[in-house]
């Protein structure tokens, strides 16, 4: 069977009384998209925290590409191949589309501390930078401000950013978030196509997303996997139609 691209094992998180993570195993395979749902509340942005390298688990371990990563930095983790979008956007507003992304590949280079202007003139990073907005399909807004694309747009860019690092494996934080059907249902496309190159690990709650996107469904409530399965499976699931699904058991 084919190794997992992340994993982790036994994740454990608690902050004072409260158990956010309790012993959390879940991976990712190459080609996945592995879908984690649950209501509000539920510990996944503190999983997604874990993961990604801005929280510590208290307990278990995080491996990507078969090596623990565990006392990693987040920055670490994102230059040995871990992508990352947010819930709530991080990027630049102020400066343009072509500069966000430029500043992804500048992050992914390993030299983050050069001079503005000597980014701006290196073409390798500006090429980098251009073939992913051309990816996420923003290449004829790459001189306009951040501040002034739509929310649809600025997901896009989210994306664009990620893809600088060439990931090997991507964390996405509810990117439907805030899309109208025609946003989601571009971008549902473009991250189907997009798992061959990059397994992803969706956190979301567009539910229509999740079930026309996910290989596998894992289901968190109260910090705890309930249930980890197929679309299918996870739609027969009576405690997850009970605890997430809104459904009589």
């Amino acid at each position: 069977m084919t190794d997992p691209v992340l994993r982790t094992k036994g994740i454990c998180k608690s902050f004072g009384a409260l158990r956010a993570s309790r012993d959390i195993s879940i991976d990712l395979f190459p080609g996945e998209i592995h879908a984690i749902i649950g209501p509000n509340g539920a510990g996944k942005s503190t999983l997604i925290g874990q993961i990604c390298g801005t929280l510590k688990p208290d307990a278990g371990s995080v491996e990507l590409l078969g090596q623990d990563v565990t006392h990693q930095t987040a920055r670490a983790r994102a230059r040995a191949g871990l992508g990352r979008t947010f819930q709530i956007s991080s990027l630049a507003m102020e400066d343009t589309v072509l500069q966000n992304a430029l500043l992804g590949a500048l992050g992914a280079s390993g030299n983050p501390w050069r001079f503005w202007k000597d980014v701006l003139k290196d073409q390798d990073l500006r090429a980098t930078a251009e073939e992913a907005l051309v990816r996420v399909g923003l290449e004829d807004h790459a001189r306009v401000r951040t501040a002034e694309l739509s929310h649809g747009q600025r997901r896009q860019l989210e994306v664009a950013v990620a893809l600088t690092l060439r990931p090997k494996a991507l964390v996405m934080d509810e990117p439907m978030a805030g899309m109208g059907s025609e946003g989601s249902k571009r971008l549902t496309g473009f991250l189907d196509e997009l798992r061959h190159e990059a397994p992803i690990l969706l956190v979301e709650h567009d539910m229509d997303a999740v079930f026309a996107l996910a290989d596998r469904i894992s289901v968190l409530v109260y910090g705890e996997v309930i249930a980890t399965g197929t679309v299918e499976e996870i739609r027969a699931d009576a405690a997850v139609r009970e605890a997430y699904l809104g459904e009589d058991a």
